[in-house]
């Protein structure tokens, strides 16, 4: 069965806190050379905005956003996936932005909820949210059944930020759906993991119909054996043990739907509140008021009361890029969150 051990991102935050840990170390596990460049690439490509206030204060501000995990807005998927903190940071943008949904208790289909995503991450991939919408609805039409957004946002929390690692347990538990020894798992090379989603989608059908699954304790020492050669991000094995101790026979989504409740997991992750919390929030609807109120006075922006229909204008008029430099401007002398918002979102 799959024994304790510390997570990768506990392990991460106590090397960060060790002061004998050797700089290249550091520098890795905290991916800071990663951000230095990404705000040069940035000023670079956007001096004459950047730097008719100060580069010194141009840095000061985008190592804010990125600390406060402001800096993942209208930012490309290949940005927003990066780096652990990055994946954090966007889902917590996404239930920042779209908790009113859950509030007016709408439920929503799987097509709705990218297109939520998009206006977020413009190039945010379909088969990412088809991922999580399967997590939750399983033997259901992803394309026509309708989703809490609790559900959604918790299968989705799991999905993306842990996509690598669960897409290697998919390929070992087809593997062992289809007979073969546990001892014969390859472990994928990063070209296979590029291409699972697609191939995951093709054989759901196949996969689905066999209802009995695999055996839990099988498929834990297979999960487990991995864990020891997975050096990227991996839900706590102890969450993971649990999940397959309820059951005498498991599917690979019903383990990641048992995975996406675990509050251990959550609390892990550190971008969402528990389910119980996940509405009750005053300090928040503040901070929404004011993004909304930000919004309404952009140029090319209505006055929805909004978020969601203030982001879908600023969708259609202009490109995200091009809105967020023009409200640079004029925030220049603004103090506050609202520079540390938008200060790398470029």
């Amino acid at each position: 069965m799959l024994t304790s051990t510390s997570s990768p991102e506990r392990t991460s935050r106590m090397n960060r806190l060790n002061s004998t840990v050797p700089v290249d170390e550091y520098l890795a596990d905290s991916n800071v050379l990663f951000y230095v460049n990404d705000a040069v690439t940035q000023l670079l490509e956007h001096k004459e905005e950047y730097t008719q206030f100060g580069v010194i204060r141009y840095f000061a501000e985008y190592f804010s956003s990125v600390k406060n995990s402001n800096h993942v807005l209208f930012r490309e998927y290949n940005y927003i996936k990066a780096t652990p903190h990055n994946r954090a940071s966007f889902i917590r943008v996404f239930w920042r932005c779209y908790r009113q949904v859950g509030k007016s208790g709408d439920l929503l289909s799987m097509l709705e909820y990218r297109s939520l995503l998009q206006l977020l991450c413009p190039d945010f991939p379909a088969e990412m949210v088809q991922s999580a919408a399967r997590i939750v609805l399983m033997d259901d039409a992803i394309d026509v059944c309708l989703m809490s957004f609790s559900d959604f946002l918790y299968a989705f929390q799991l999905q993306f930020y842990y996509q690598e690692f669960l897409d290697s347990v998919l390929l070992i538990y087809q593997d062992l759906l289809s007979g073969k020894s546990p001892n014969t798992v390859i472990v994928p090379t990063s070209t296979s993991i590029e291409q699972l989603p697609s191939v995951a989608a093709e054989e759901n059908d196949r996969e689905e119909q066999q209802q009995d699954g695999v055996e839990p304790s099988t498929l834990a020492q297979c999960i487990d054996a991995f864990c020891d050669r997975f050096k990227r991000s991996h839900p706590p094995r102890s969450c993971m043990r649990e999940a397959l101790e309820q059951t005498d026979k498991v599917s690979y989504y019903s383990f990641l739907m048992s995975l996406a409740k675990h509050e251990t997991i959550n609390q892990t992750i550190g971008a969402l509140p528990s389910k119980a919390e996940l509405l009750i929030d005053p300090e928040m609807d503040q901070e929404l008021d004011k993004l909304i109120a930000q919004i309404s006075v952009s140029p090319g922006s209505n006055s929805s009361g909004s978020a969601v229909g203030g982001l879908k204008e600023v969708q259609r008029k202009a490109s995200p890029r091009r809105n967020i430099h023009h409200r640079r401007k004029m925030e220049v002398e603004s103090d506050g969150s609202t520079e540390e918002t938008d200060s790398s979102e470029n």
